[in-house]
């Protein structure tokens, strides 16, 4: 099981930290390092700037949202930082949810998302293959387009850029079981959001019959510390963030996940705390239990041990979010 460095996206401003983890990761032996966006900095800027400053370790994004730029655009990101790293991007992309697609990018949220991702990785392997021009008889990304509006001159076209690799890796954040199982079907990698290897069963059916070499990359945020409870409260608030904020009354993609894996009560009390404007509530509201399974917290002999677990699954990568530069040497030590 392979160590990933997830750095996550910036908040109010760019973490001066990040850089040096990165450095820091490359020099420990770590595999990967990953970069995401919501609605603030974006995934390639930071992954480019880290990219600059390191030489070895492989760059992901996790996730990159698709609702962000056209699969042609998000193409040209990709080969365009593969050739300035040498090789090393992994694509990660995401739908996101209605919230975020038709309120910050100003877009319908796919009547059938399956389609449209399927669509999306679609055109984007078109483009990194350059075999011809790219052409999509598709419902979500036709090219050329001629729907309402279309001038009727597009054309289809081929890539300038030669990509450096034809075949660079294209992983899906996925979360609903047809997801996961279309995920395994079409592309190189998947990216879950929570994964308890207590509860790895929730996935058997989805994931099936993986091709060899395909990654199963989940995040965990990890900490050494003496003080379980204490090391547990970030998790805990992300979590509160994540089910009760990133998301819908009605429609929850996080909430229907951790229902899915046993805490279906939890997950509707935090949410209606969240909404209710009692943020703090929704926070403890969320089970120690569910916080703890999912993340790495606490002291070095104890992550060990439970470190054990997640290698006994399909896990291939081991994201680390949220750590510090020990927790970062821990993780290295133990994984040797």
């Amino acid at each position: 099981m392979r160590l990933g460095l997830a750095l996550g996206y910036w908040g109010r401003g760019p973490d001066p930290r990040h850089v040096e983890l990165a450095r820091q990761a490359e020099q420990l032996g770590y595999h990967s390092v990953w970069t995401s966006e919501s609605w603030g900095s974006d995934a390639f800027t930071a992954l480019t700037w880290i990219a600059a400053r390191t030489t070895r370790i492989l760059l992901g994004t996790a996730v990159a949202q698709m609702a962000a730029r056209t699969p042609t655009a998000t193409a040209m990101h990709a080969l365009t930082l593969d050739h300035l790293s040498g090789g090393r991007v992994l694509l990660g992309l995401g739908l996101s949810g209605p919230q975020v697609v038709e309120g910050w990018y100003g877009r319908p949220f796919p009547a059938s998302p399956l389609t449209a991702t399927r669509e999306y990785v679609d055109v984007v392997r078109q483009v990194l293959r350059r075999e011809a021009p790219v052409t999509l008889d598709g419902r979500f990304h036709p090219l050329p387009y001629t729907g309402p509006g279309a001038t009727g001159l597009g054309k289809p076209l081929k890539s300038v850029t030669h990509p450096l690799r034809s075949g660079l890796p294209v992983l899906l954040g996925a979360e609903g079981p047809r997801n996961i199982a279309q995920t395994a079907r079409i592309a190189d990698g998947w990216l879950p959001l929570y994964w308890s290897p207590e509860r790895a069963d929730v996935y058997t059916a989805s994931l099936g019959e993986v091709p060899a070499g395909f990654m199963v990359a989940p995040m965990v945020r990890a900490r050494v510390c003496a003080d379980v409870a204490e090391g547990l409260r970030p998790v805990k608030a992300m979590l509160g963030f994540y089910i009760g904020g990133m998301g819908h009354a009605t429609r929850n993609f996080h909430a229907d996940l951790m229902a899915r894996m046993g805490f279906e009560d939890a997950a509707r009390r935090v949410r209606e705390l969240f909404l209710a404007g009692r943020r703090a509530e929704a926070v403890e509201a969320v089970p120690d239990s569910f916080a703890d399974e999912i993340s790495l917290v606490g002291p070095r002999e104890r992550i060990a041990e439970r470190l054990t677990a997640w290698r006994a699954g399909p896990v291939t990568d081991l994201l680390v979010t949220g750590p510090d530069p020990e927790t970062l040497r821990v993780l290295a030590e133990l994984s040797t």
